[in-house]
């Protein structure tokens, strides 16, 4: 797949490069998309929530009144459930959602991903970007040139750059990241895939790295 490589002002350079077949012209899995997907956002999850159950509640241990002859129903103590204050029934406890997923059905995934994105033209290649400071301003023009009416975008990076990322972490139409931690959520949530050029010949270098 050859694509153009562009200037930070959205203009070809003249120059193109080669992406792999193996990575961006793949028939797509939609069921590998999904899994990595619902893997990320469970994991996400704080999974904090919690009731007491009629052992953590406070109140006292004394049983009501006697078992029998009172005319009534019998009753143990005041944290029963049934009354007010009383423990949690079956109530949610803290836990994790994550689950875990092979190796390689994440790489397919991000590989599945990644050739929706080339056959969707989706997909920009823009010289490295160097910024001798943060500058969100900047930074946002760049992207602005470069993803043209899409609405969100992704720019991944050979490696970190502390300038480039500063200048975009503000930016909530825009994700920054290293080619290494590139996940298939981000890339399915972005609308444009913005690689610079050193991040780009990556991957006809490596092999595709699976996220964590």
């Amino acid at each position: 797949m050859q694509v153009d490589v562009l200037n930070s002002k959205g203009a070809k350079t003249g120059r193109t490069l080669e992406l792999p077949d193996d990575i961006f012209a793949v028939e797509p899995n939609d069921h590998v998309i999904y899994l990595a997907v619902k893997q990320h956002l469970a994991a996400r999850r704080q999974g904090t929530h919690g009731t007491k159950t009629r052992a953590e509640v406070h109140g006292s241990s004394k049983k009501l009144h006697r078992q029998k002859g009172t005319g009534g129903s019998r009753k143990g103590n005041i944290r029963n459930p049934l009354y007010k204050g009383g423990g949690t029934i079956n109530g949610p406890k803290p836990h994790g959602y994550g689950f875990k997923l092979n190796r390689k059905v994440k790489d397919l995934a991000k590989i599945s991903a990644l050739s929706y994105k080339a056959r969707e033209n989706r997909i920009v290649v823009v010289e490295d970007l160097k910024m001798d400071a943060p500058k969100t301003k900047d930074f946002k023009a760049i992207i602005n040139s470069l993803r043209g009416d899409s609405r969100k975008s992704l720019v991944v990076l050979p490696e970190y750059d502390m300038n480039v990322y500063l200048s975009g972490r503000n930016l909530v139409d825009n994700k920054t990241a290293v080619l290494s931690d590139m996940n298939t959520y981000d890339l399915v949530n972005a609308n444009v895939l913005i690689f610079t050029e050193s991040a780009a010949k990556l991957f006809n270098e490596e092999p595709l790295a699976a996220e964590a």
